[in-house]
């Protein structure tokens, strides 16, 4: 029987040449794009799950809080010393460690000189995830003196082997490691990253400041492992006031959270979970199944759309002695065919655009075909495609009655199959029309926050890591490059324009409140220049002047710092500052630092030599760009031999700050087109089918004087119906998505009508252009083959 199914199946798979293709081409398209999405959908779903133990790992995290106890702000960076006193104070601990954020750290052999994304972190990093060691002992590998970690593809980018343990490294030309261990390349998809791993100790003995204890500076990251049997929410009562209790003035609220949920719900408001990239996902799997349910439902119309060309086949099958089993089980059998082959052509162009794929998402997945979970999704998918394509249509068919069938008479009464299919194609159209509006208010919000005045001049504004003999050499880099004409600006700073990386809080000034304490001020610290370099306008005062030597303890201000102090004459006014009084010697207008679709804090400036991780220039906009690249690195190379010369461009910093809007919008443009493709590749097949249901009635029209013009319209305005309702039901839809999506920036787009009206001039565009085809050429036929037609 099974046999006889397949036969039946196929003949009629060839008999429907051009249904039969449009139905694999959708459901191709729609079962690539659902693979993909899953696929990164998985990826990100995965993030620090592949540990063992990964749900006993946590990050430590603070909530700041007002005066009034209010939690304005949650943040994961902590203090140097609040993990040494969790580890002592708490025995639910079993494991804790700090460690630095990811930065490019110079390592070199003798032979090769390569920079590394490098950690500093304490001993116990090392047991609280599980690496797979290549070469080592991983318990003693950060214990050892003057040790350093390395993954497999680092050893070999440096020695050409993973055999080399006790080999000795130069650390940023300052201090020499051995390496103890050697671990497996690590997954991208965890948050703590790294390509070598330096002790904790190492960071101290190069720097000195991290090892003094400062319960006011949050600048690391602290993650921590329980003993089995403890709860989390029962640790979290118990640590919450740790720093008010070793530090007082602070209104800090300690708690641990899971790092498996950190990056997908890491955004907190109000000290509470929100969301965060789990909203972004939720929108991808919606658009995975949408795509999907689009192609299922172009089959199921076109299916039932030309169920009275096989009324005959149903009845006379019935008339035999067929069940109705029988023939739900031969229609199904169709539809399996059908999605087994646009499986296998979805696989293959999966593949095809896997590279591409990665390239515009900045990842690195791929389907695992030796992994039985990758075979369980593709057969769910291909069974639920085939069942949700083929069910209906096959017990529709199944359902004829055999005289009716006989005689063609296959409409149920109160035209229940037509009212269905007008209610699929609303529901496709909707979907494109949400998908269009979507599109449109990213690529606006996206635009609006780039258009954002910053507040500096980041045109022909490069930065470069401040590292090696720069440190010495500075004055005589700043001097040559000057004198080169290749830049009109240098200055250094703690941090580069474009990464918001420091705050402090309990400054003291004449007149403040006892509330005043707790506001959180933006630092950077500078020399001279910085302003200048930067195009940042001074609103009053000047900048830093090295001839000056007050000025080594000169703050600057921002506007907003000074509205929040409250300042009538802000300069000469006196701050204590990091215990040291200090004068506000200028004010500037207030600049992005960091994120520009959030709203900026108040910010000071303070003079400090010594202190400084990057270079930032201001290119001679009268040379060529070119040249005066060329001439900075040359500069560069000939006064810091052993680092490698990385240029960086402030404009390209801070279009990475977008990125993840950025792919949302890539993303939504690619899958919006695609199912808009297949919502008209059904309404194609829908229009060339009703054409020739209507041959008979455009004959007679036509004859009886109708024009080409008059005949098209009576053939689009059903579909043009159809989609016109489409638009009056999804458009609110799209505008409550769309304001709940932008609830995330503070920076918001106004959600202007256009967007809405563009969004239905498009999709009615799109629908006629698809029918218009199909009706030209049937109200083009010739009158007297229309009334021959049967």
């Amino acid at each position: 029987m099974f046999r006889l199914n397949l036969k039946i199946a196929l003949r009629s798979l060839w008999k429907n040449r051009s249904s039969s293709v449009i139905n694999i081409t959708g459901l191709s398209i729609g079962l690539t794009s659902c693979l993909l999405l899953i696929l990164y959908v998985s990826y990100e779903w995965n993030f620090d799950k592949q540990f063992k133990d990964s749900k006993g790992i946590y990050q430590v995290m603070v909530n700041v809080q007002d005066l009034n106890g209010h939690k304005v702000m949650t943040i994961d960076q902590t203090q140097n010393v609040l993990a040494q006193t969790l580890k002592q104070e708490y025995p639910e601990i079993a494991q804790i460690a700090r460690t630095t954020g990811l930065s490019k750290r110079l390592l070199a052999n003798g032979q090769k000189n390569i920079k590394v994304q490098s950690r500093y972190a304490d001993p116990s990093f090392l047991d609280i995830f599980n690496y797979q060691s290549v070469r080592g002992d991983l318990k003693s590998a950060l214990t050892q003196p003057n040790s350093i970690l390395l993954t497999e593809s680092t050893a070999r980018r440096l020695f050409g082997t993973v055999d080399v343990l006790n080999k000795t490294l130069k650390f940023e030309n300052q201090t020499d490691l051995k390496v103890t261990a050697v671990v497996k390349d690590l997954p991208e998809n965890i948050t703590y990253a790294f390509e070598a791993l330096v002790p904790w100790r190492i960071f101290e003995a190069l720097n000195q400041w991290p090892e003094k204890p400062n319960w006011g500076n949050h600048s690391f990251n602290t993650i921590l492992k329980l003993n089995p049997g403890a709860v989390a929410e029962q640790l979290n009562l118990k640590i919450k006031h740790t720093v008010e209790k070793h530090f007082p003035v602070a209104k800090e609220d300690v708690f641990v959270y899971p790092l498996t949920k950190l990056h997908l719900y890491g955004h907190f408001v109000n000290g509470e979970s929100s969301g965060g990239k789990i909203q972004q996902l939720r929108i991808f799997v919606s658009l995975a199944l949408g795509i999907l349910l689009l192609a299922c439902i172009n089959f199921i119309n076109l299916s039932t759309a030309h169920a009275q060309r096989r009324a005959k086949e149903v009845g006379i099958k019935k008339s035999v002695g067929a069940s109705k089993r029988s023939l739900v089980l031969q229609f199904l059998v169709e539809s399996f065919i059908l999605t087994v082959i646009s499986v296998v052509i979805s696989i293959v162009l999966a593949e095809l655009f896997l590279p591409w794929f990665n390239h515009l998402l900045d990842i690195n997945i791929r389907i695992n075909y030796l992994d039985p979970v990758s075979w369980l999704i593709l057969t769910g998918v291909l069974l639920l495609t085939a069942f949700l394509a083929g069910f209906y249509p096959a017990f529709y068919l199944a359902n004829f009655n055999p005289v009716q069938a006989l005689k063609k008479q296959v409409q149920q009464p109160g035209i229940y199959t037509l009212n269905l299919r007008q209610i699929l194609v609303v529901f496709q159209f909707s979907f494109a029309v949400i998908l269009i509006a979507v599109t449109l208010t990213i690529y606006k919000q996206i635009q609006f926050i780039k258009n954002r005045p910053l507040g500096y001049h980041s045109n022909g504004l490069i930065e470069v890591p401040h590292e090696g003999l720069l440190y010495e050499r500075y004055d005589l880099l700043k001097n040559r490059l000057l004198s080169s004409g290749a830049v009109t600006a240098v200055t250094q700073s703690s941090d580069g324009i474009t990464e918001r990386e420091s705050s402090i809080r309990g400054l003291v000034w004449e007149g403040m409140s006892a509330g005043d304490k707790l506001i959180d001020f933006d630092q950077i610290y500078t020399t001279t220049d910085f302003t200048k370099t930067m195009g940042i306008r001074l609103l009053s005062g000047r900048d830093f002047n090295s001839k000056m030597a007050s000025d080594t303890l000169g703050l600057l201000l921002s506007k907003k710092a000074v509205q929040v102090m409250n300042l009538k004459e802000p300069l000469g006014a006196r701050i204590l500052y990091q215990g040291q009084k200090r004068t506000v010697v200028g004010v500037f207008e207030d600049f992005v630092w960091g994120d520009r679709s959030k709203f900026g804090a108040p910010m000071v400036i303070a003079y400090a030599t010594g202190i400084s991780d990057a270079i930032t220039m201001h290119l001679n906009p009268e040379q060529s760009l070119t040249e005066s690249v060329e001439v900075i690195a040359a500069l560069l190379k000939e006064l810091n031999p052993d680092f490698p010369v990385e240029i960086r461009f402030i404009d390209n910093l801070n279009a990475a700050k977008l990125k993840e809007e950025a792919i949302l919008s890539s993303l939504s443009n690619l899958f919006g087109f695609l199912s808009i493709f297949i919502s008209c590749m059904g309404l194609f097949g829908l229009s060339a089918y009703s054409a020739a249901q209507r041959t008979k009635e455009i004959g007679i029209r036509k004859v009886l004087g109708a024009s080409v013009k008059e005949l098209m319209t009576m053939l689009s305005s059903d579909f043009v119906k159809l989609v016109l309702i489409s638009i009056l039901i999804s458009l609110p839809v799209a505008y409550m998505i769309m304001v709940k999506w932008l609830q995330n920036f503070d920076i918001q787009t106004p959600l202007s009508g256009w967007i809405f009206i563009l969004t239905a001039l498009i999709t009615v565009f799109i629908a006629v252009l698809t029918v218009s085809w199909q009706t030209y050429k049937a109200a083009r036929t010739n009158p007297i083959d229309a009334l021959k037609y049967e």
